[in-house]
């Protein structure tokens, strides 16, 4: 099978494992509105680092008169305590992840988006429907999708070599690798999580028992804590952002890591001896979105820059730019062929129906992880 075909496959089937419905495509030039093209000054927006590359920053700005002024952060943390100090202002557009959306809610820092003014049609169905369920209340949508993409293991092929029949979160204790290993710490706990369920070793329906309730949750984290702290000399650096998981690359050694795919796709892409695929445990997968501060100042802008990017060029240009995947419908149909090879080889097989989704946090979650992250980080 050619290897266009196998993408087309494999995306298929990642869709239709999503959600049980149809994705609408479109792959016609993107097309502003009159009113978005009346729109003019400045749009704030407030997104994960690398989500804005410069040349889809840049077409808009062009094509629009509207120039946009870009915060990174790091960390769904950071943006809700960043909303929580200014009261919801100073951002036009935040991007949260889906399974934060409950967070979000209780803090009633967002507008709902009009659906109206939504070109829903362009927007892959799956996608859009996760975004509804998690940022759905009072009859109203608050999020929107923007890029999905993983979590799961990178390594340097030049010290290591492995294949995805006997790929595992296990491998980060492997014995040849102590003392160069990456991870962010509550992320890579959950993969340790999902080995040692995989294993027998922990049971938690794929850590999903976790979600259930406090006492769940403290017993099946007590359990990984110990695990991880008993093997905190494996460790090399923890990261925190894109930009330190490359460094361990390129400037600390690390062998192998628990990463997010775009930083290690992209050293990939600039010829850097890194791989990047999916354990046999799943990736850990998530879905970041578009979402309207209660202290948006333009609108219109804001309406414009969604009507531009749900295009499937536009689409297409962010998938090969930031080494995630786009959430605008056709856009496969403009990735590179250097960016369809590196999609087959961080999920190949049957990878796509392995995902790990993160389910919606409940208000309590993130400060019992808290409390058990810090403690293999004091270890």
């Amino acid at each position: 099978m050619a290897k266009n075909q196998k993408l087309n496959v494999a995306r298929r089937s990642f869709i239709k494992k999503s959600a049980a419905m149809g994705v609408a495509a479109s792959v016609a030039p993107w097309i502003i509105s009159r009113d978005a093209l009346a729109s003019s000054g400045e749009l704030k927006i407030m997104n994960w680092a690398g989500y804005l590359p410069d040349e889809v920053k840049e077409q808009f700005e062009k094509d629009t008169g509207i120039q946009v002024k870009f915060t990174q952060f790091g960390s769904n943390q950071e943006l809700i305590n960043k909303m929580k100090a200014t009261r919801g202002r100073g951002f036009d557009i935040v991007g949260p992840t889906s399974n934060m959306m409950p967070q979000w809610r209780d803090l009633e820092l967002l507008k709902p988006w009009d659906m109206s003014r939504i070109p829903t049609d362009k927007i892959l169905a799956p996608m859009l429907r996760t975004s509804m369920e998690h940022g759905g209340w009072n009859d109203e949508y608050h999020h929107l999708p923007y890029l999905w993409g993983t979590e799961a293991l990178a390594w340097n092929t030049e010290k290591l070599s492995r294949e995805y029949k006997d790929l595992s979160y296990g491998d980060l204790f492997s014995p040849e690798v102590k003392g160069f290993v990456m991870g962010r710490p509550h992320s890579m706990m959950l993969g340790v999580g999902l080995y040692l369920d995989s294993t027998g070793v922990l049971p938690s329906n794929r850590m999903l028992d976790a979600y259930k309730d406090e006492e769940n949750m403290r017993r099946i984290w007590g359990e990984i804590t110990k695990y991880c702290i008993e093997r905190k000399e494996w460790v090399k650096q923890f990261w925190a952002d894109a930009d330190a998981q490359k460094n361990g690359f390129t400037q600390n050694d690390v062998m192998i890591a628990q990463t997010w795919d775009g930083p290690a796709m992209q050293l990939k892409s600039q010829g850097k001896p890194i791989q990047y695929m999916a354990p046999q445990e799943g990736a850990l997968t998530w879905l970041d979105g578009l979402a309207m501060p209660v202290g948006v100042r333009n609108t219109d802008a804001v309406y414009a820059f969604i009507e531009y990017l749900y295009s499937a060029e536009v689409g297409g240009l962010l998938a090969n730019t930031t080494g995630y995947n786009s959430c605008a419908a056709g856009g496969d149909q403009f990735v590179t062929d250097e960016a369809k090879k590196n999609f087959l080889e961080a999920y190949p097989e049957d990878a796509l129906e392995r995902l790990w989704w993160w389910p919606a946090e409940p208000s309590w979650y993130a400060g019992i992880r808290a409390q058990y992250r810090d403690k293999f980080v004091a270890a």
